[in-house]
């Protein structure tokens, strides 16, 4: 794909404080170097109005970027978790040719903050090598995203992303390399892919791809213009469960899976019998292990 497809933007800053404090996973800022996202993935809450993209099948870039980055980091008063991907996946397919995100990571490093990156691409195995050099002075969590098993399922949810399999490819490779590295189940659909065995299957092949945790959330959002395009995406792949959603759900924010308290005790003990953390505050105390109580204090609860 040509970078001289992407349309820029203009931006005033690119790395901002993270509004919900450190309780996702550390993170103390937010890093998104694009705008828009091609996976196509029929869930995503980031196509809702209240984001105000636009257009959001359609990946944009954030003009002279690298520089406004470099200013964000040096402004910073302290070091702390610079995340990225929440909006956006930081490893486009025209992140291959830009390198956008791997000089962004370059800065993360020399300003001597830490890094958490969220993707579905293996293209983050480019950067290992730069990812290994933030894990030595601060905590990096290497997080993919597998919302199901099966290739051919993933394919429908998720139809322009890499398959299941790549993924948890990626996964065994980034542990391989000694960065700490997990997976978020986030979200699990309705009547969808919360088939119990299907679940307890994805778990065991998370576990044996290396993986130190397990991040699961059993349900999913649906507001507005989002809830429009899923229900649409639905009816084109799964003809009637629509109509099983709006039933079940109404016009619901938070739509949980059915007997989700029940499905949490099944997976987390499943998780607790093969030693994958699956607790946030969990996760979080893991991945800042034996960096020193001076440093950890930079990366505040």
């Amino acid at each position: 794909m040509d970078p001289e497809e992407l349309e820029p933007i203009p931006a005033k800053t690119i790395v901002s404080r993270y509004s919900s404090g450190s309780r996702w996973f550390g993170i103390n800022y937010n890093m998104n170097i694009y705008r828009g996202c091609c996976h196509g993935c029929i869930y995503c809450d980031s196509r809702s109005d209240c984001y105000g993209v636009t257009d959001f099948d359609r990946v944009r870039i954030k003009k002279d970027a690298l520089r406004i980055i470099r200013d964000d980091l040096r402004r910073k008063a302290k070091p702390g978790v610079v995340g990225t991907g929440a909006m956006s996946d930081p490893y486009n397919p025209w992140e291959e040719k830009l390198l956008l995100t791997r000089h962004a990571l370059e800065l993360v490093d020399a300003y001597g903050f830490g890094a958490a990156v969220t993707t579905k691409s293996p293209l983050v195995l480019r950067d290992k090598d730069i990812l290994r050099e933030i894990q030595g002075h601060s905590p990096v969590l290497c997080m993919v995203t597998v919302t199901t098993a099966a290739d051919s399922l993933s394919q429908k949810i998720e139809p322009r992303a890499p398959l299941s399999s790549r993924r948890l490819a990626a996964v065994r490779e980034l542990a391989e390399a000694g960065l700490f590295t997990g997976v978020l189940l986030n979200p699990v659909l309705p009547f969808l892919t919360d088939r119990r065995e299907d679940l307890l299957e994805l778990v065991r092949l998370v576990r044996e791809a290396g993986a130190r945790f397990l991040y699961i959330s059993l349900g999913m959002t649906l507001r507005g213009n989002q809830r429009d395009y899923y229900y649409q995406r639905l009816e084109e792949s799964f003809p009637g469960l629509a109509e099983r959603y709006r039933r079940a759900y109404g016009e619901r924010y938070w739509c949980p899976v059915p007997r989700s308290g029940e499905l949490w005790e099944l997976l987390s003990g499943e998780c607790r019998r093969l030693g994958l953390l699956f607790r946030m505050e969990e996760i979080i105390a893991a991945s800042r292990m034996g960096y020193g109580s001076q440093q950890l204090s930079f990366f505040p609860m």
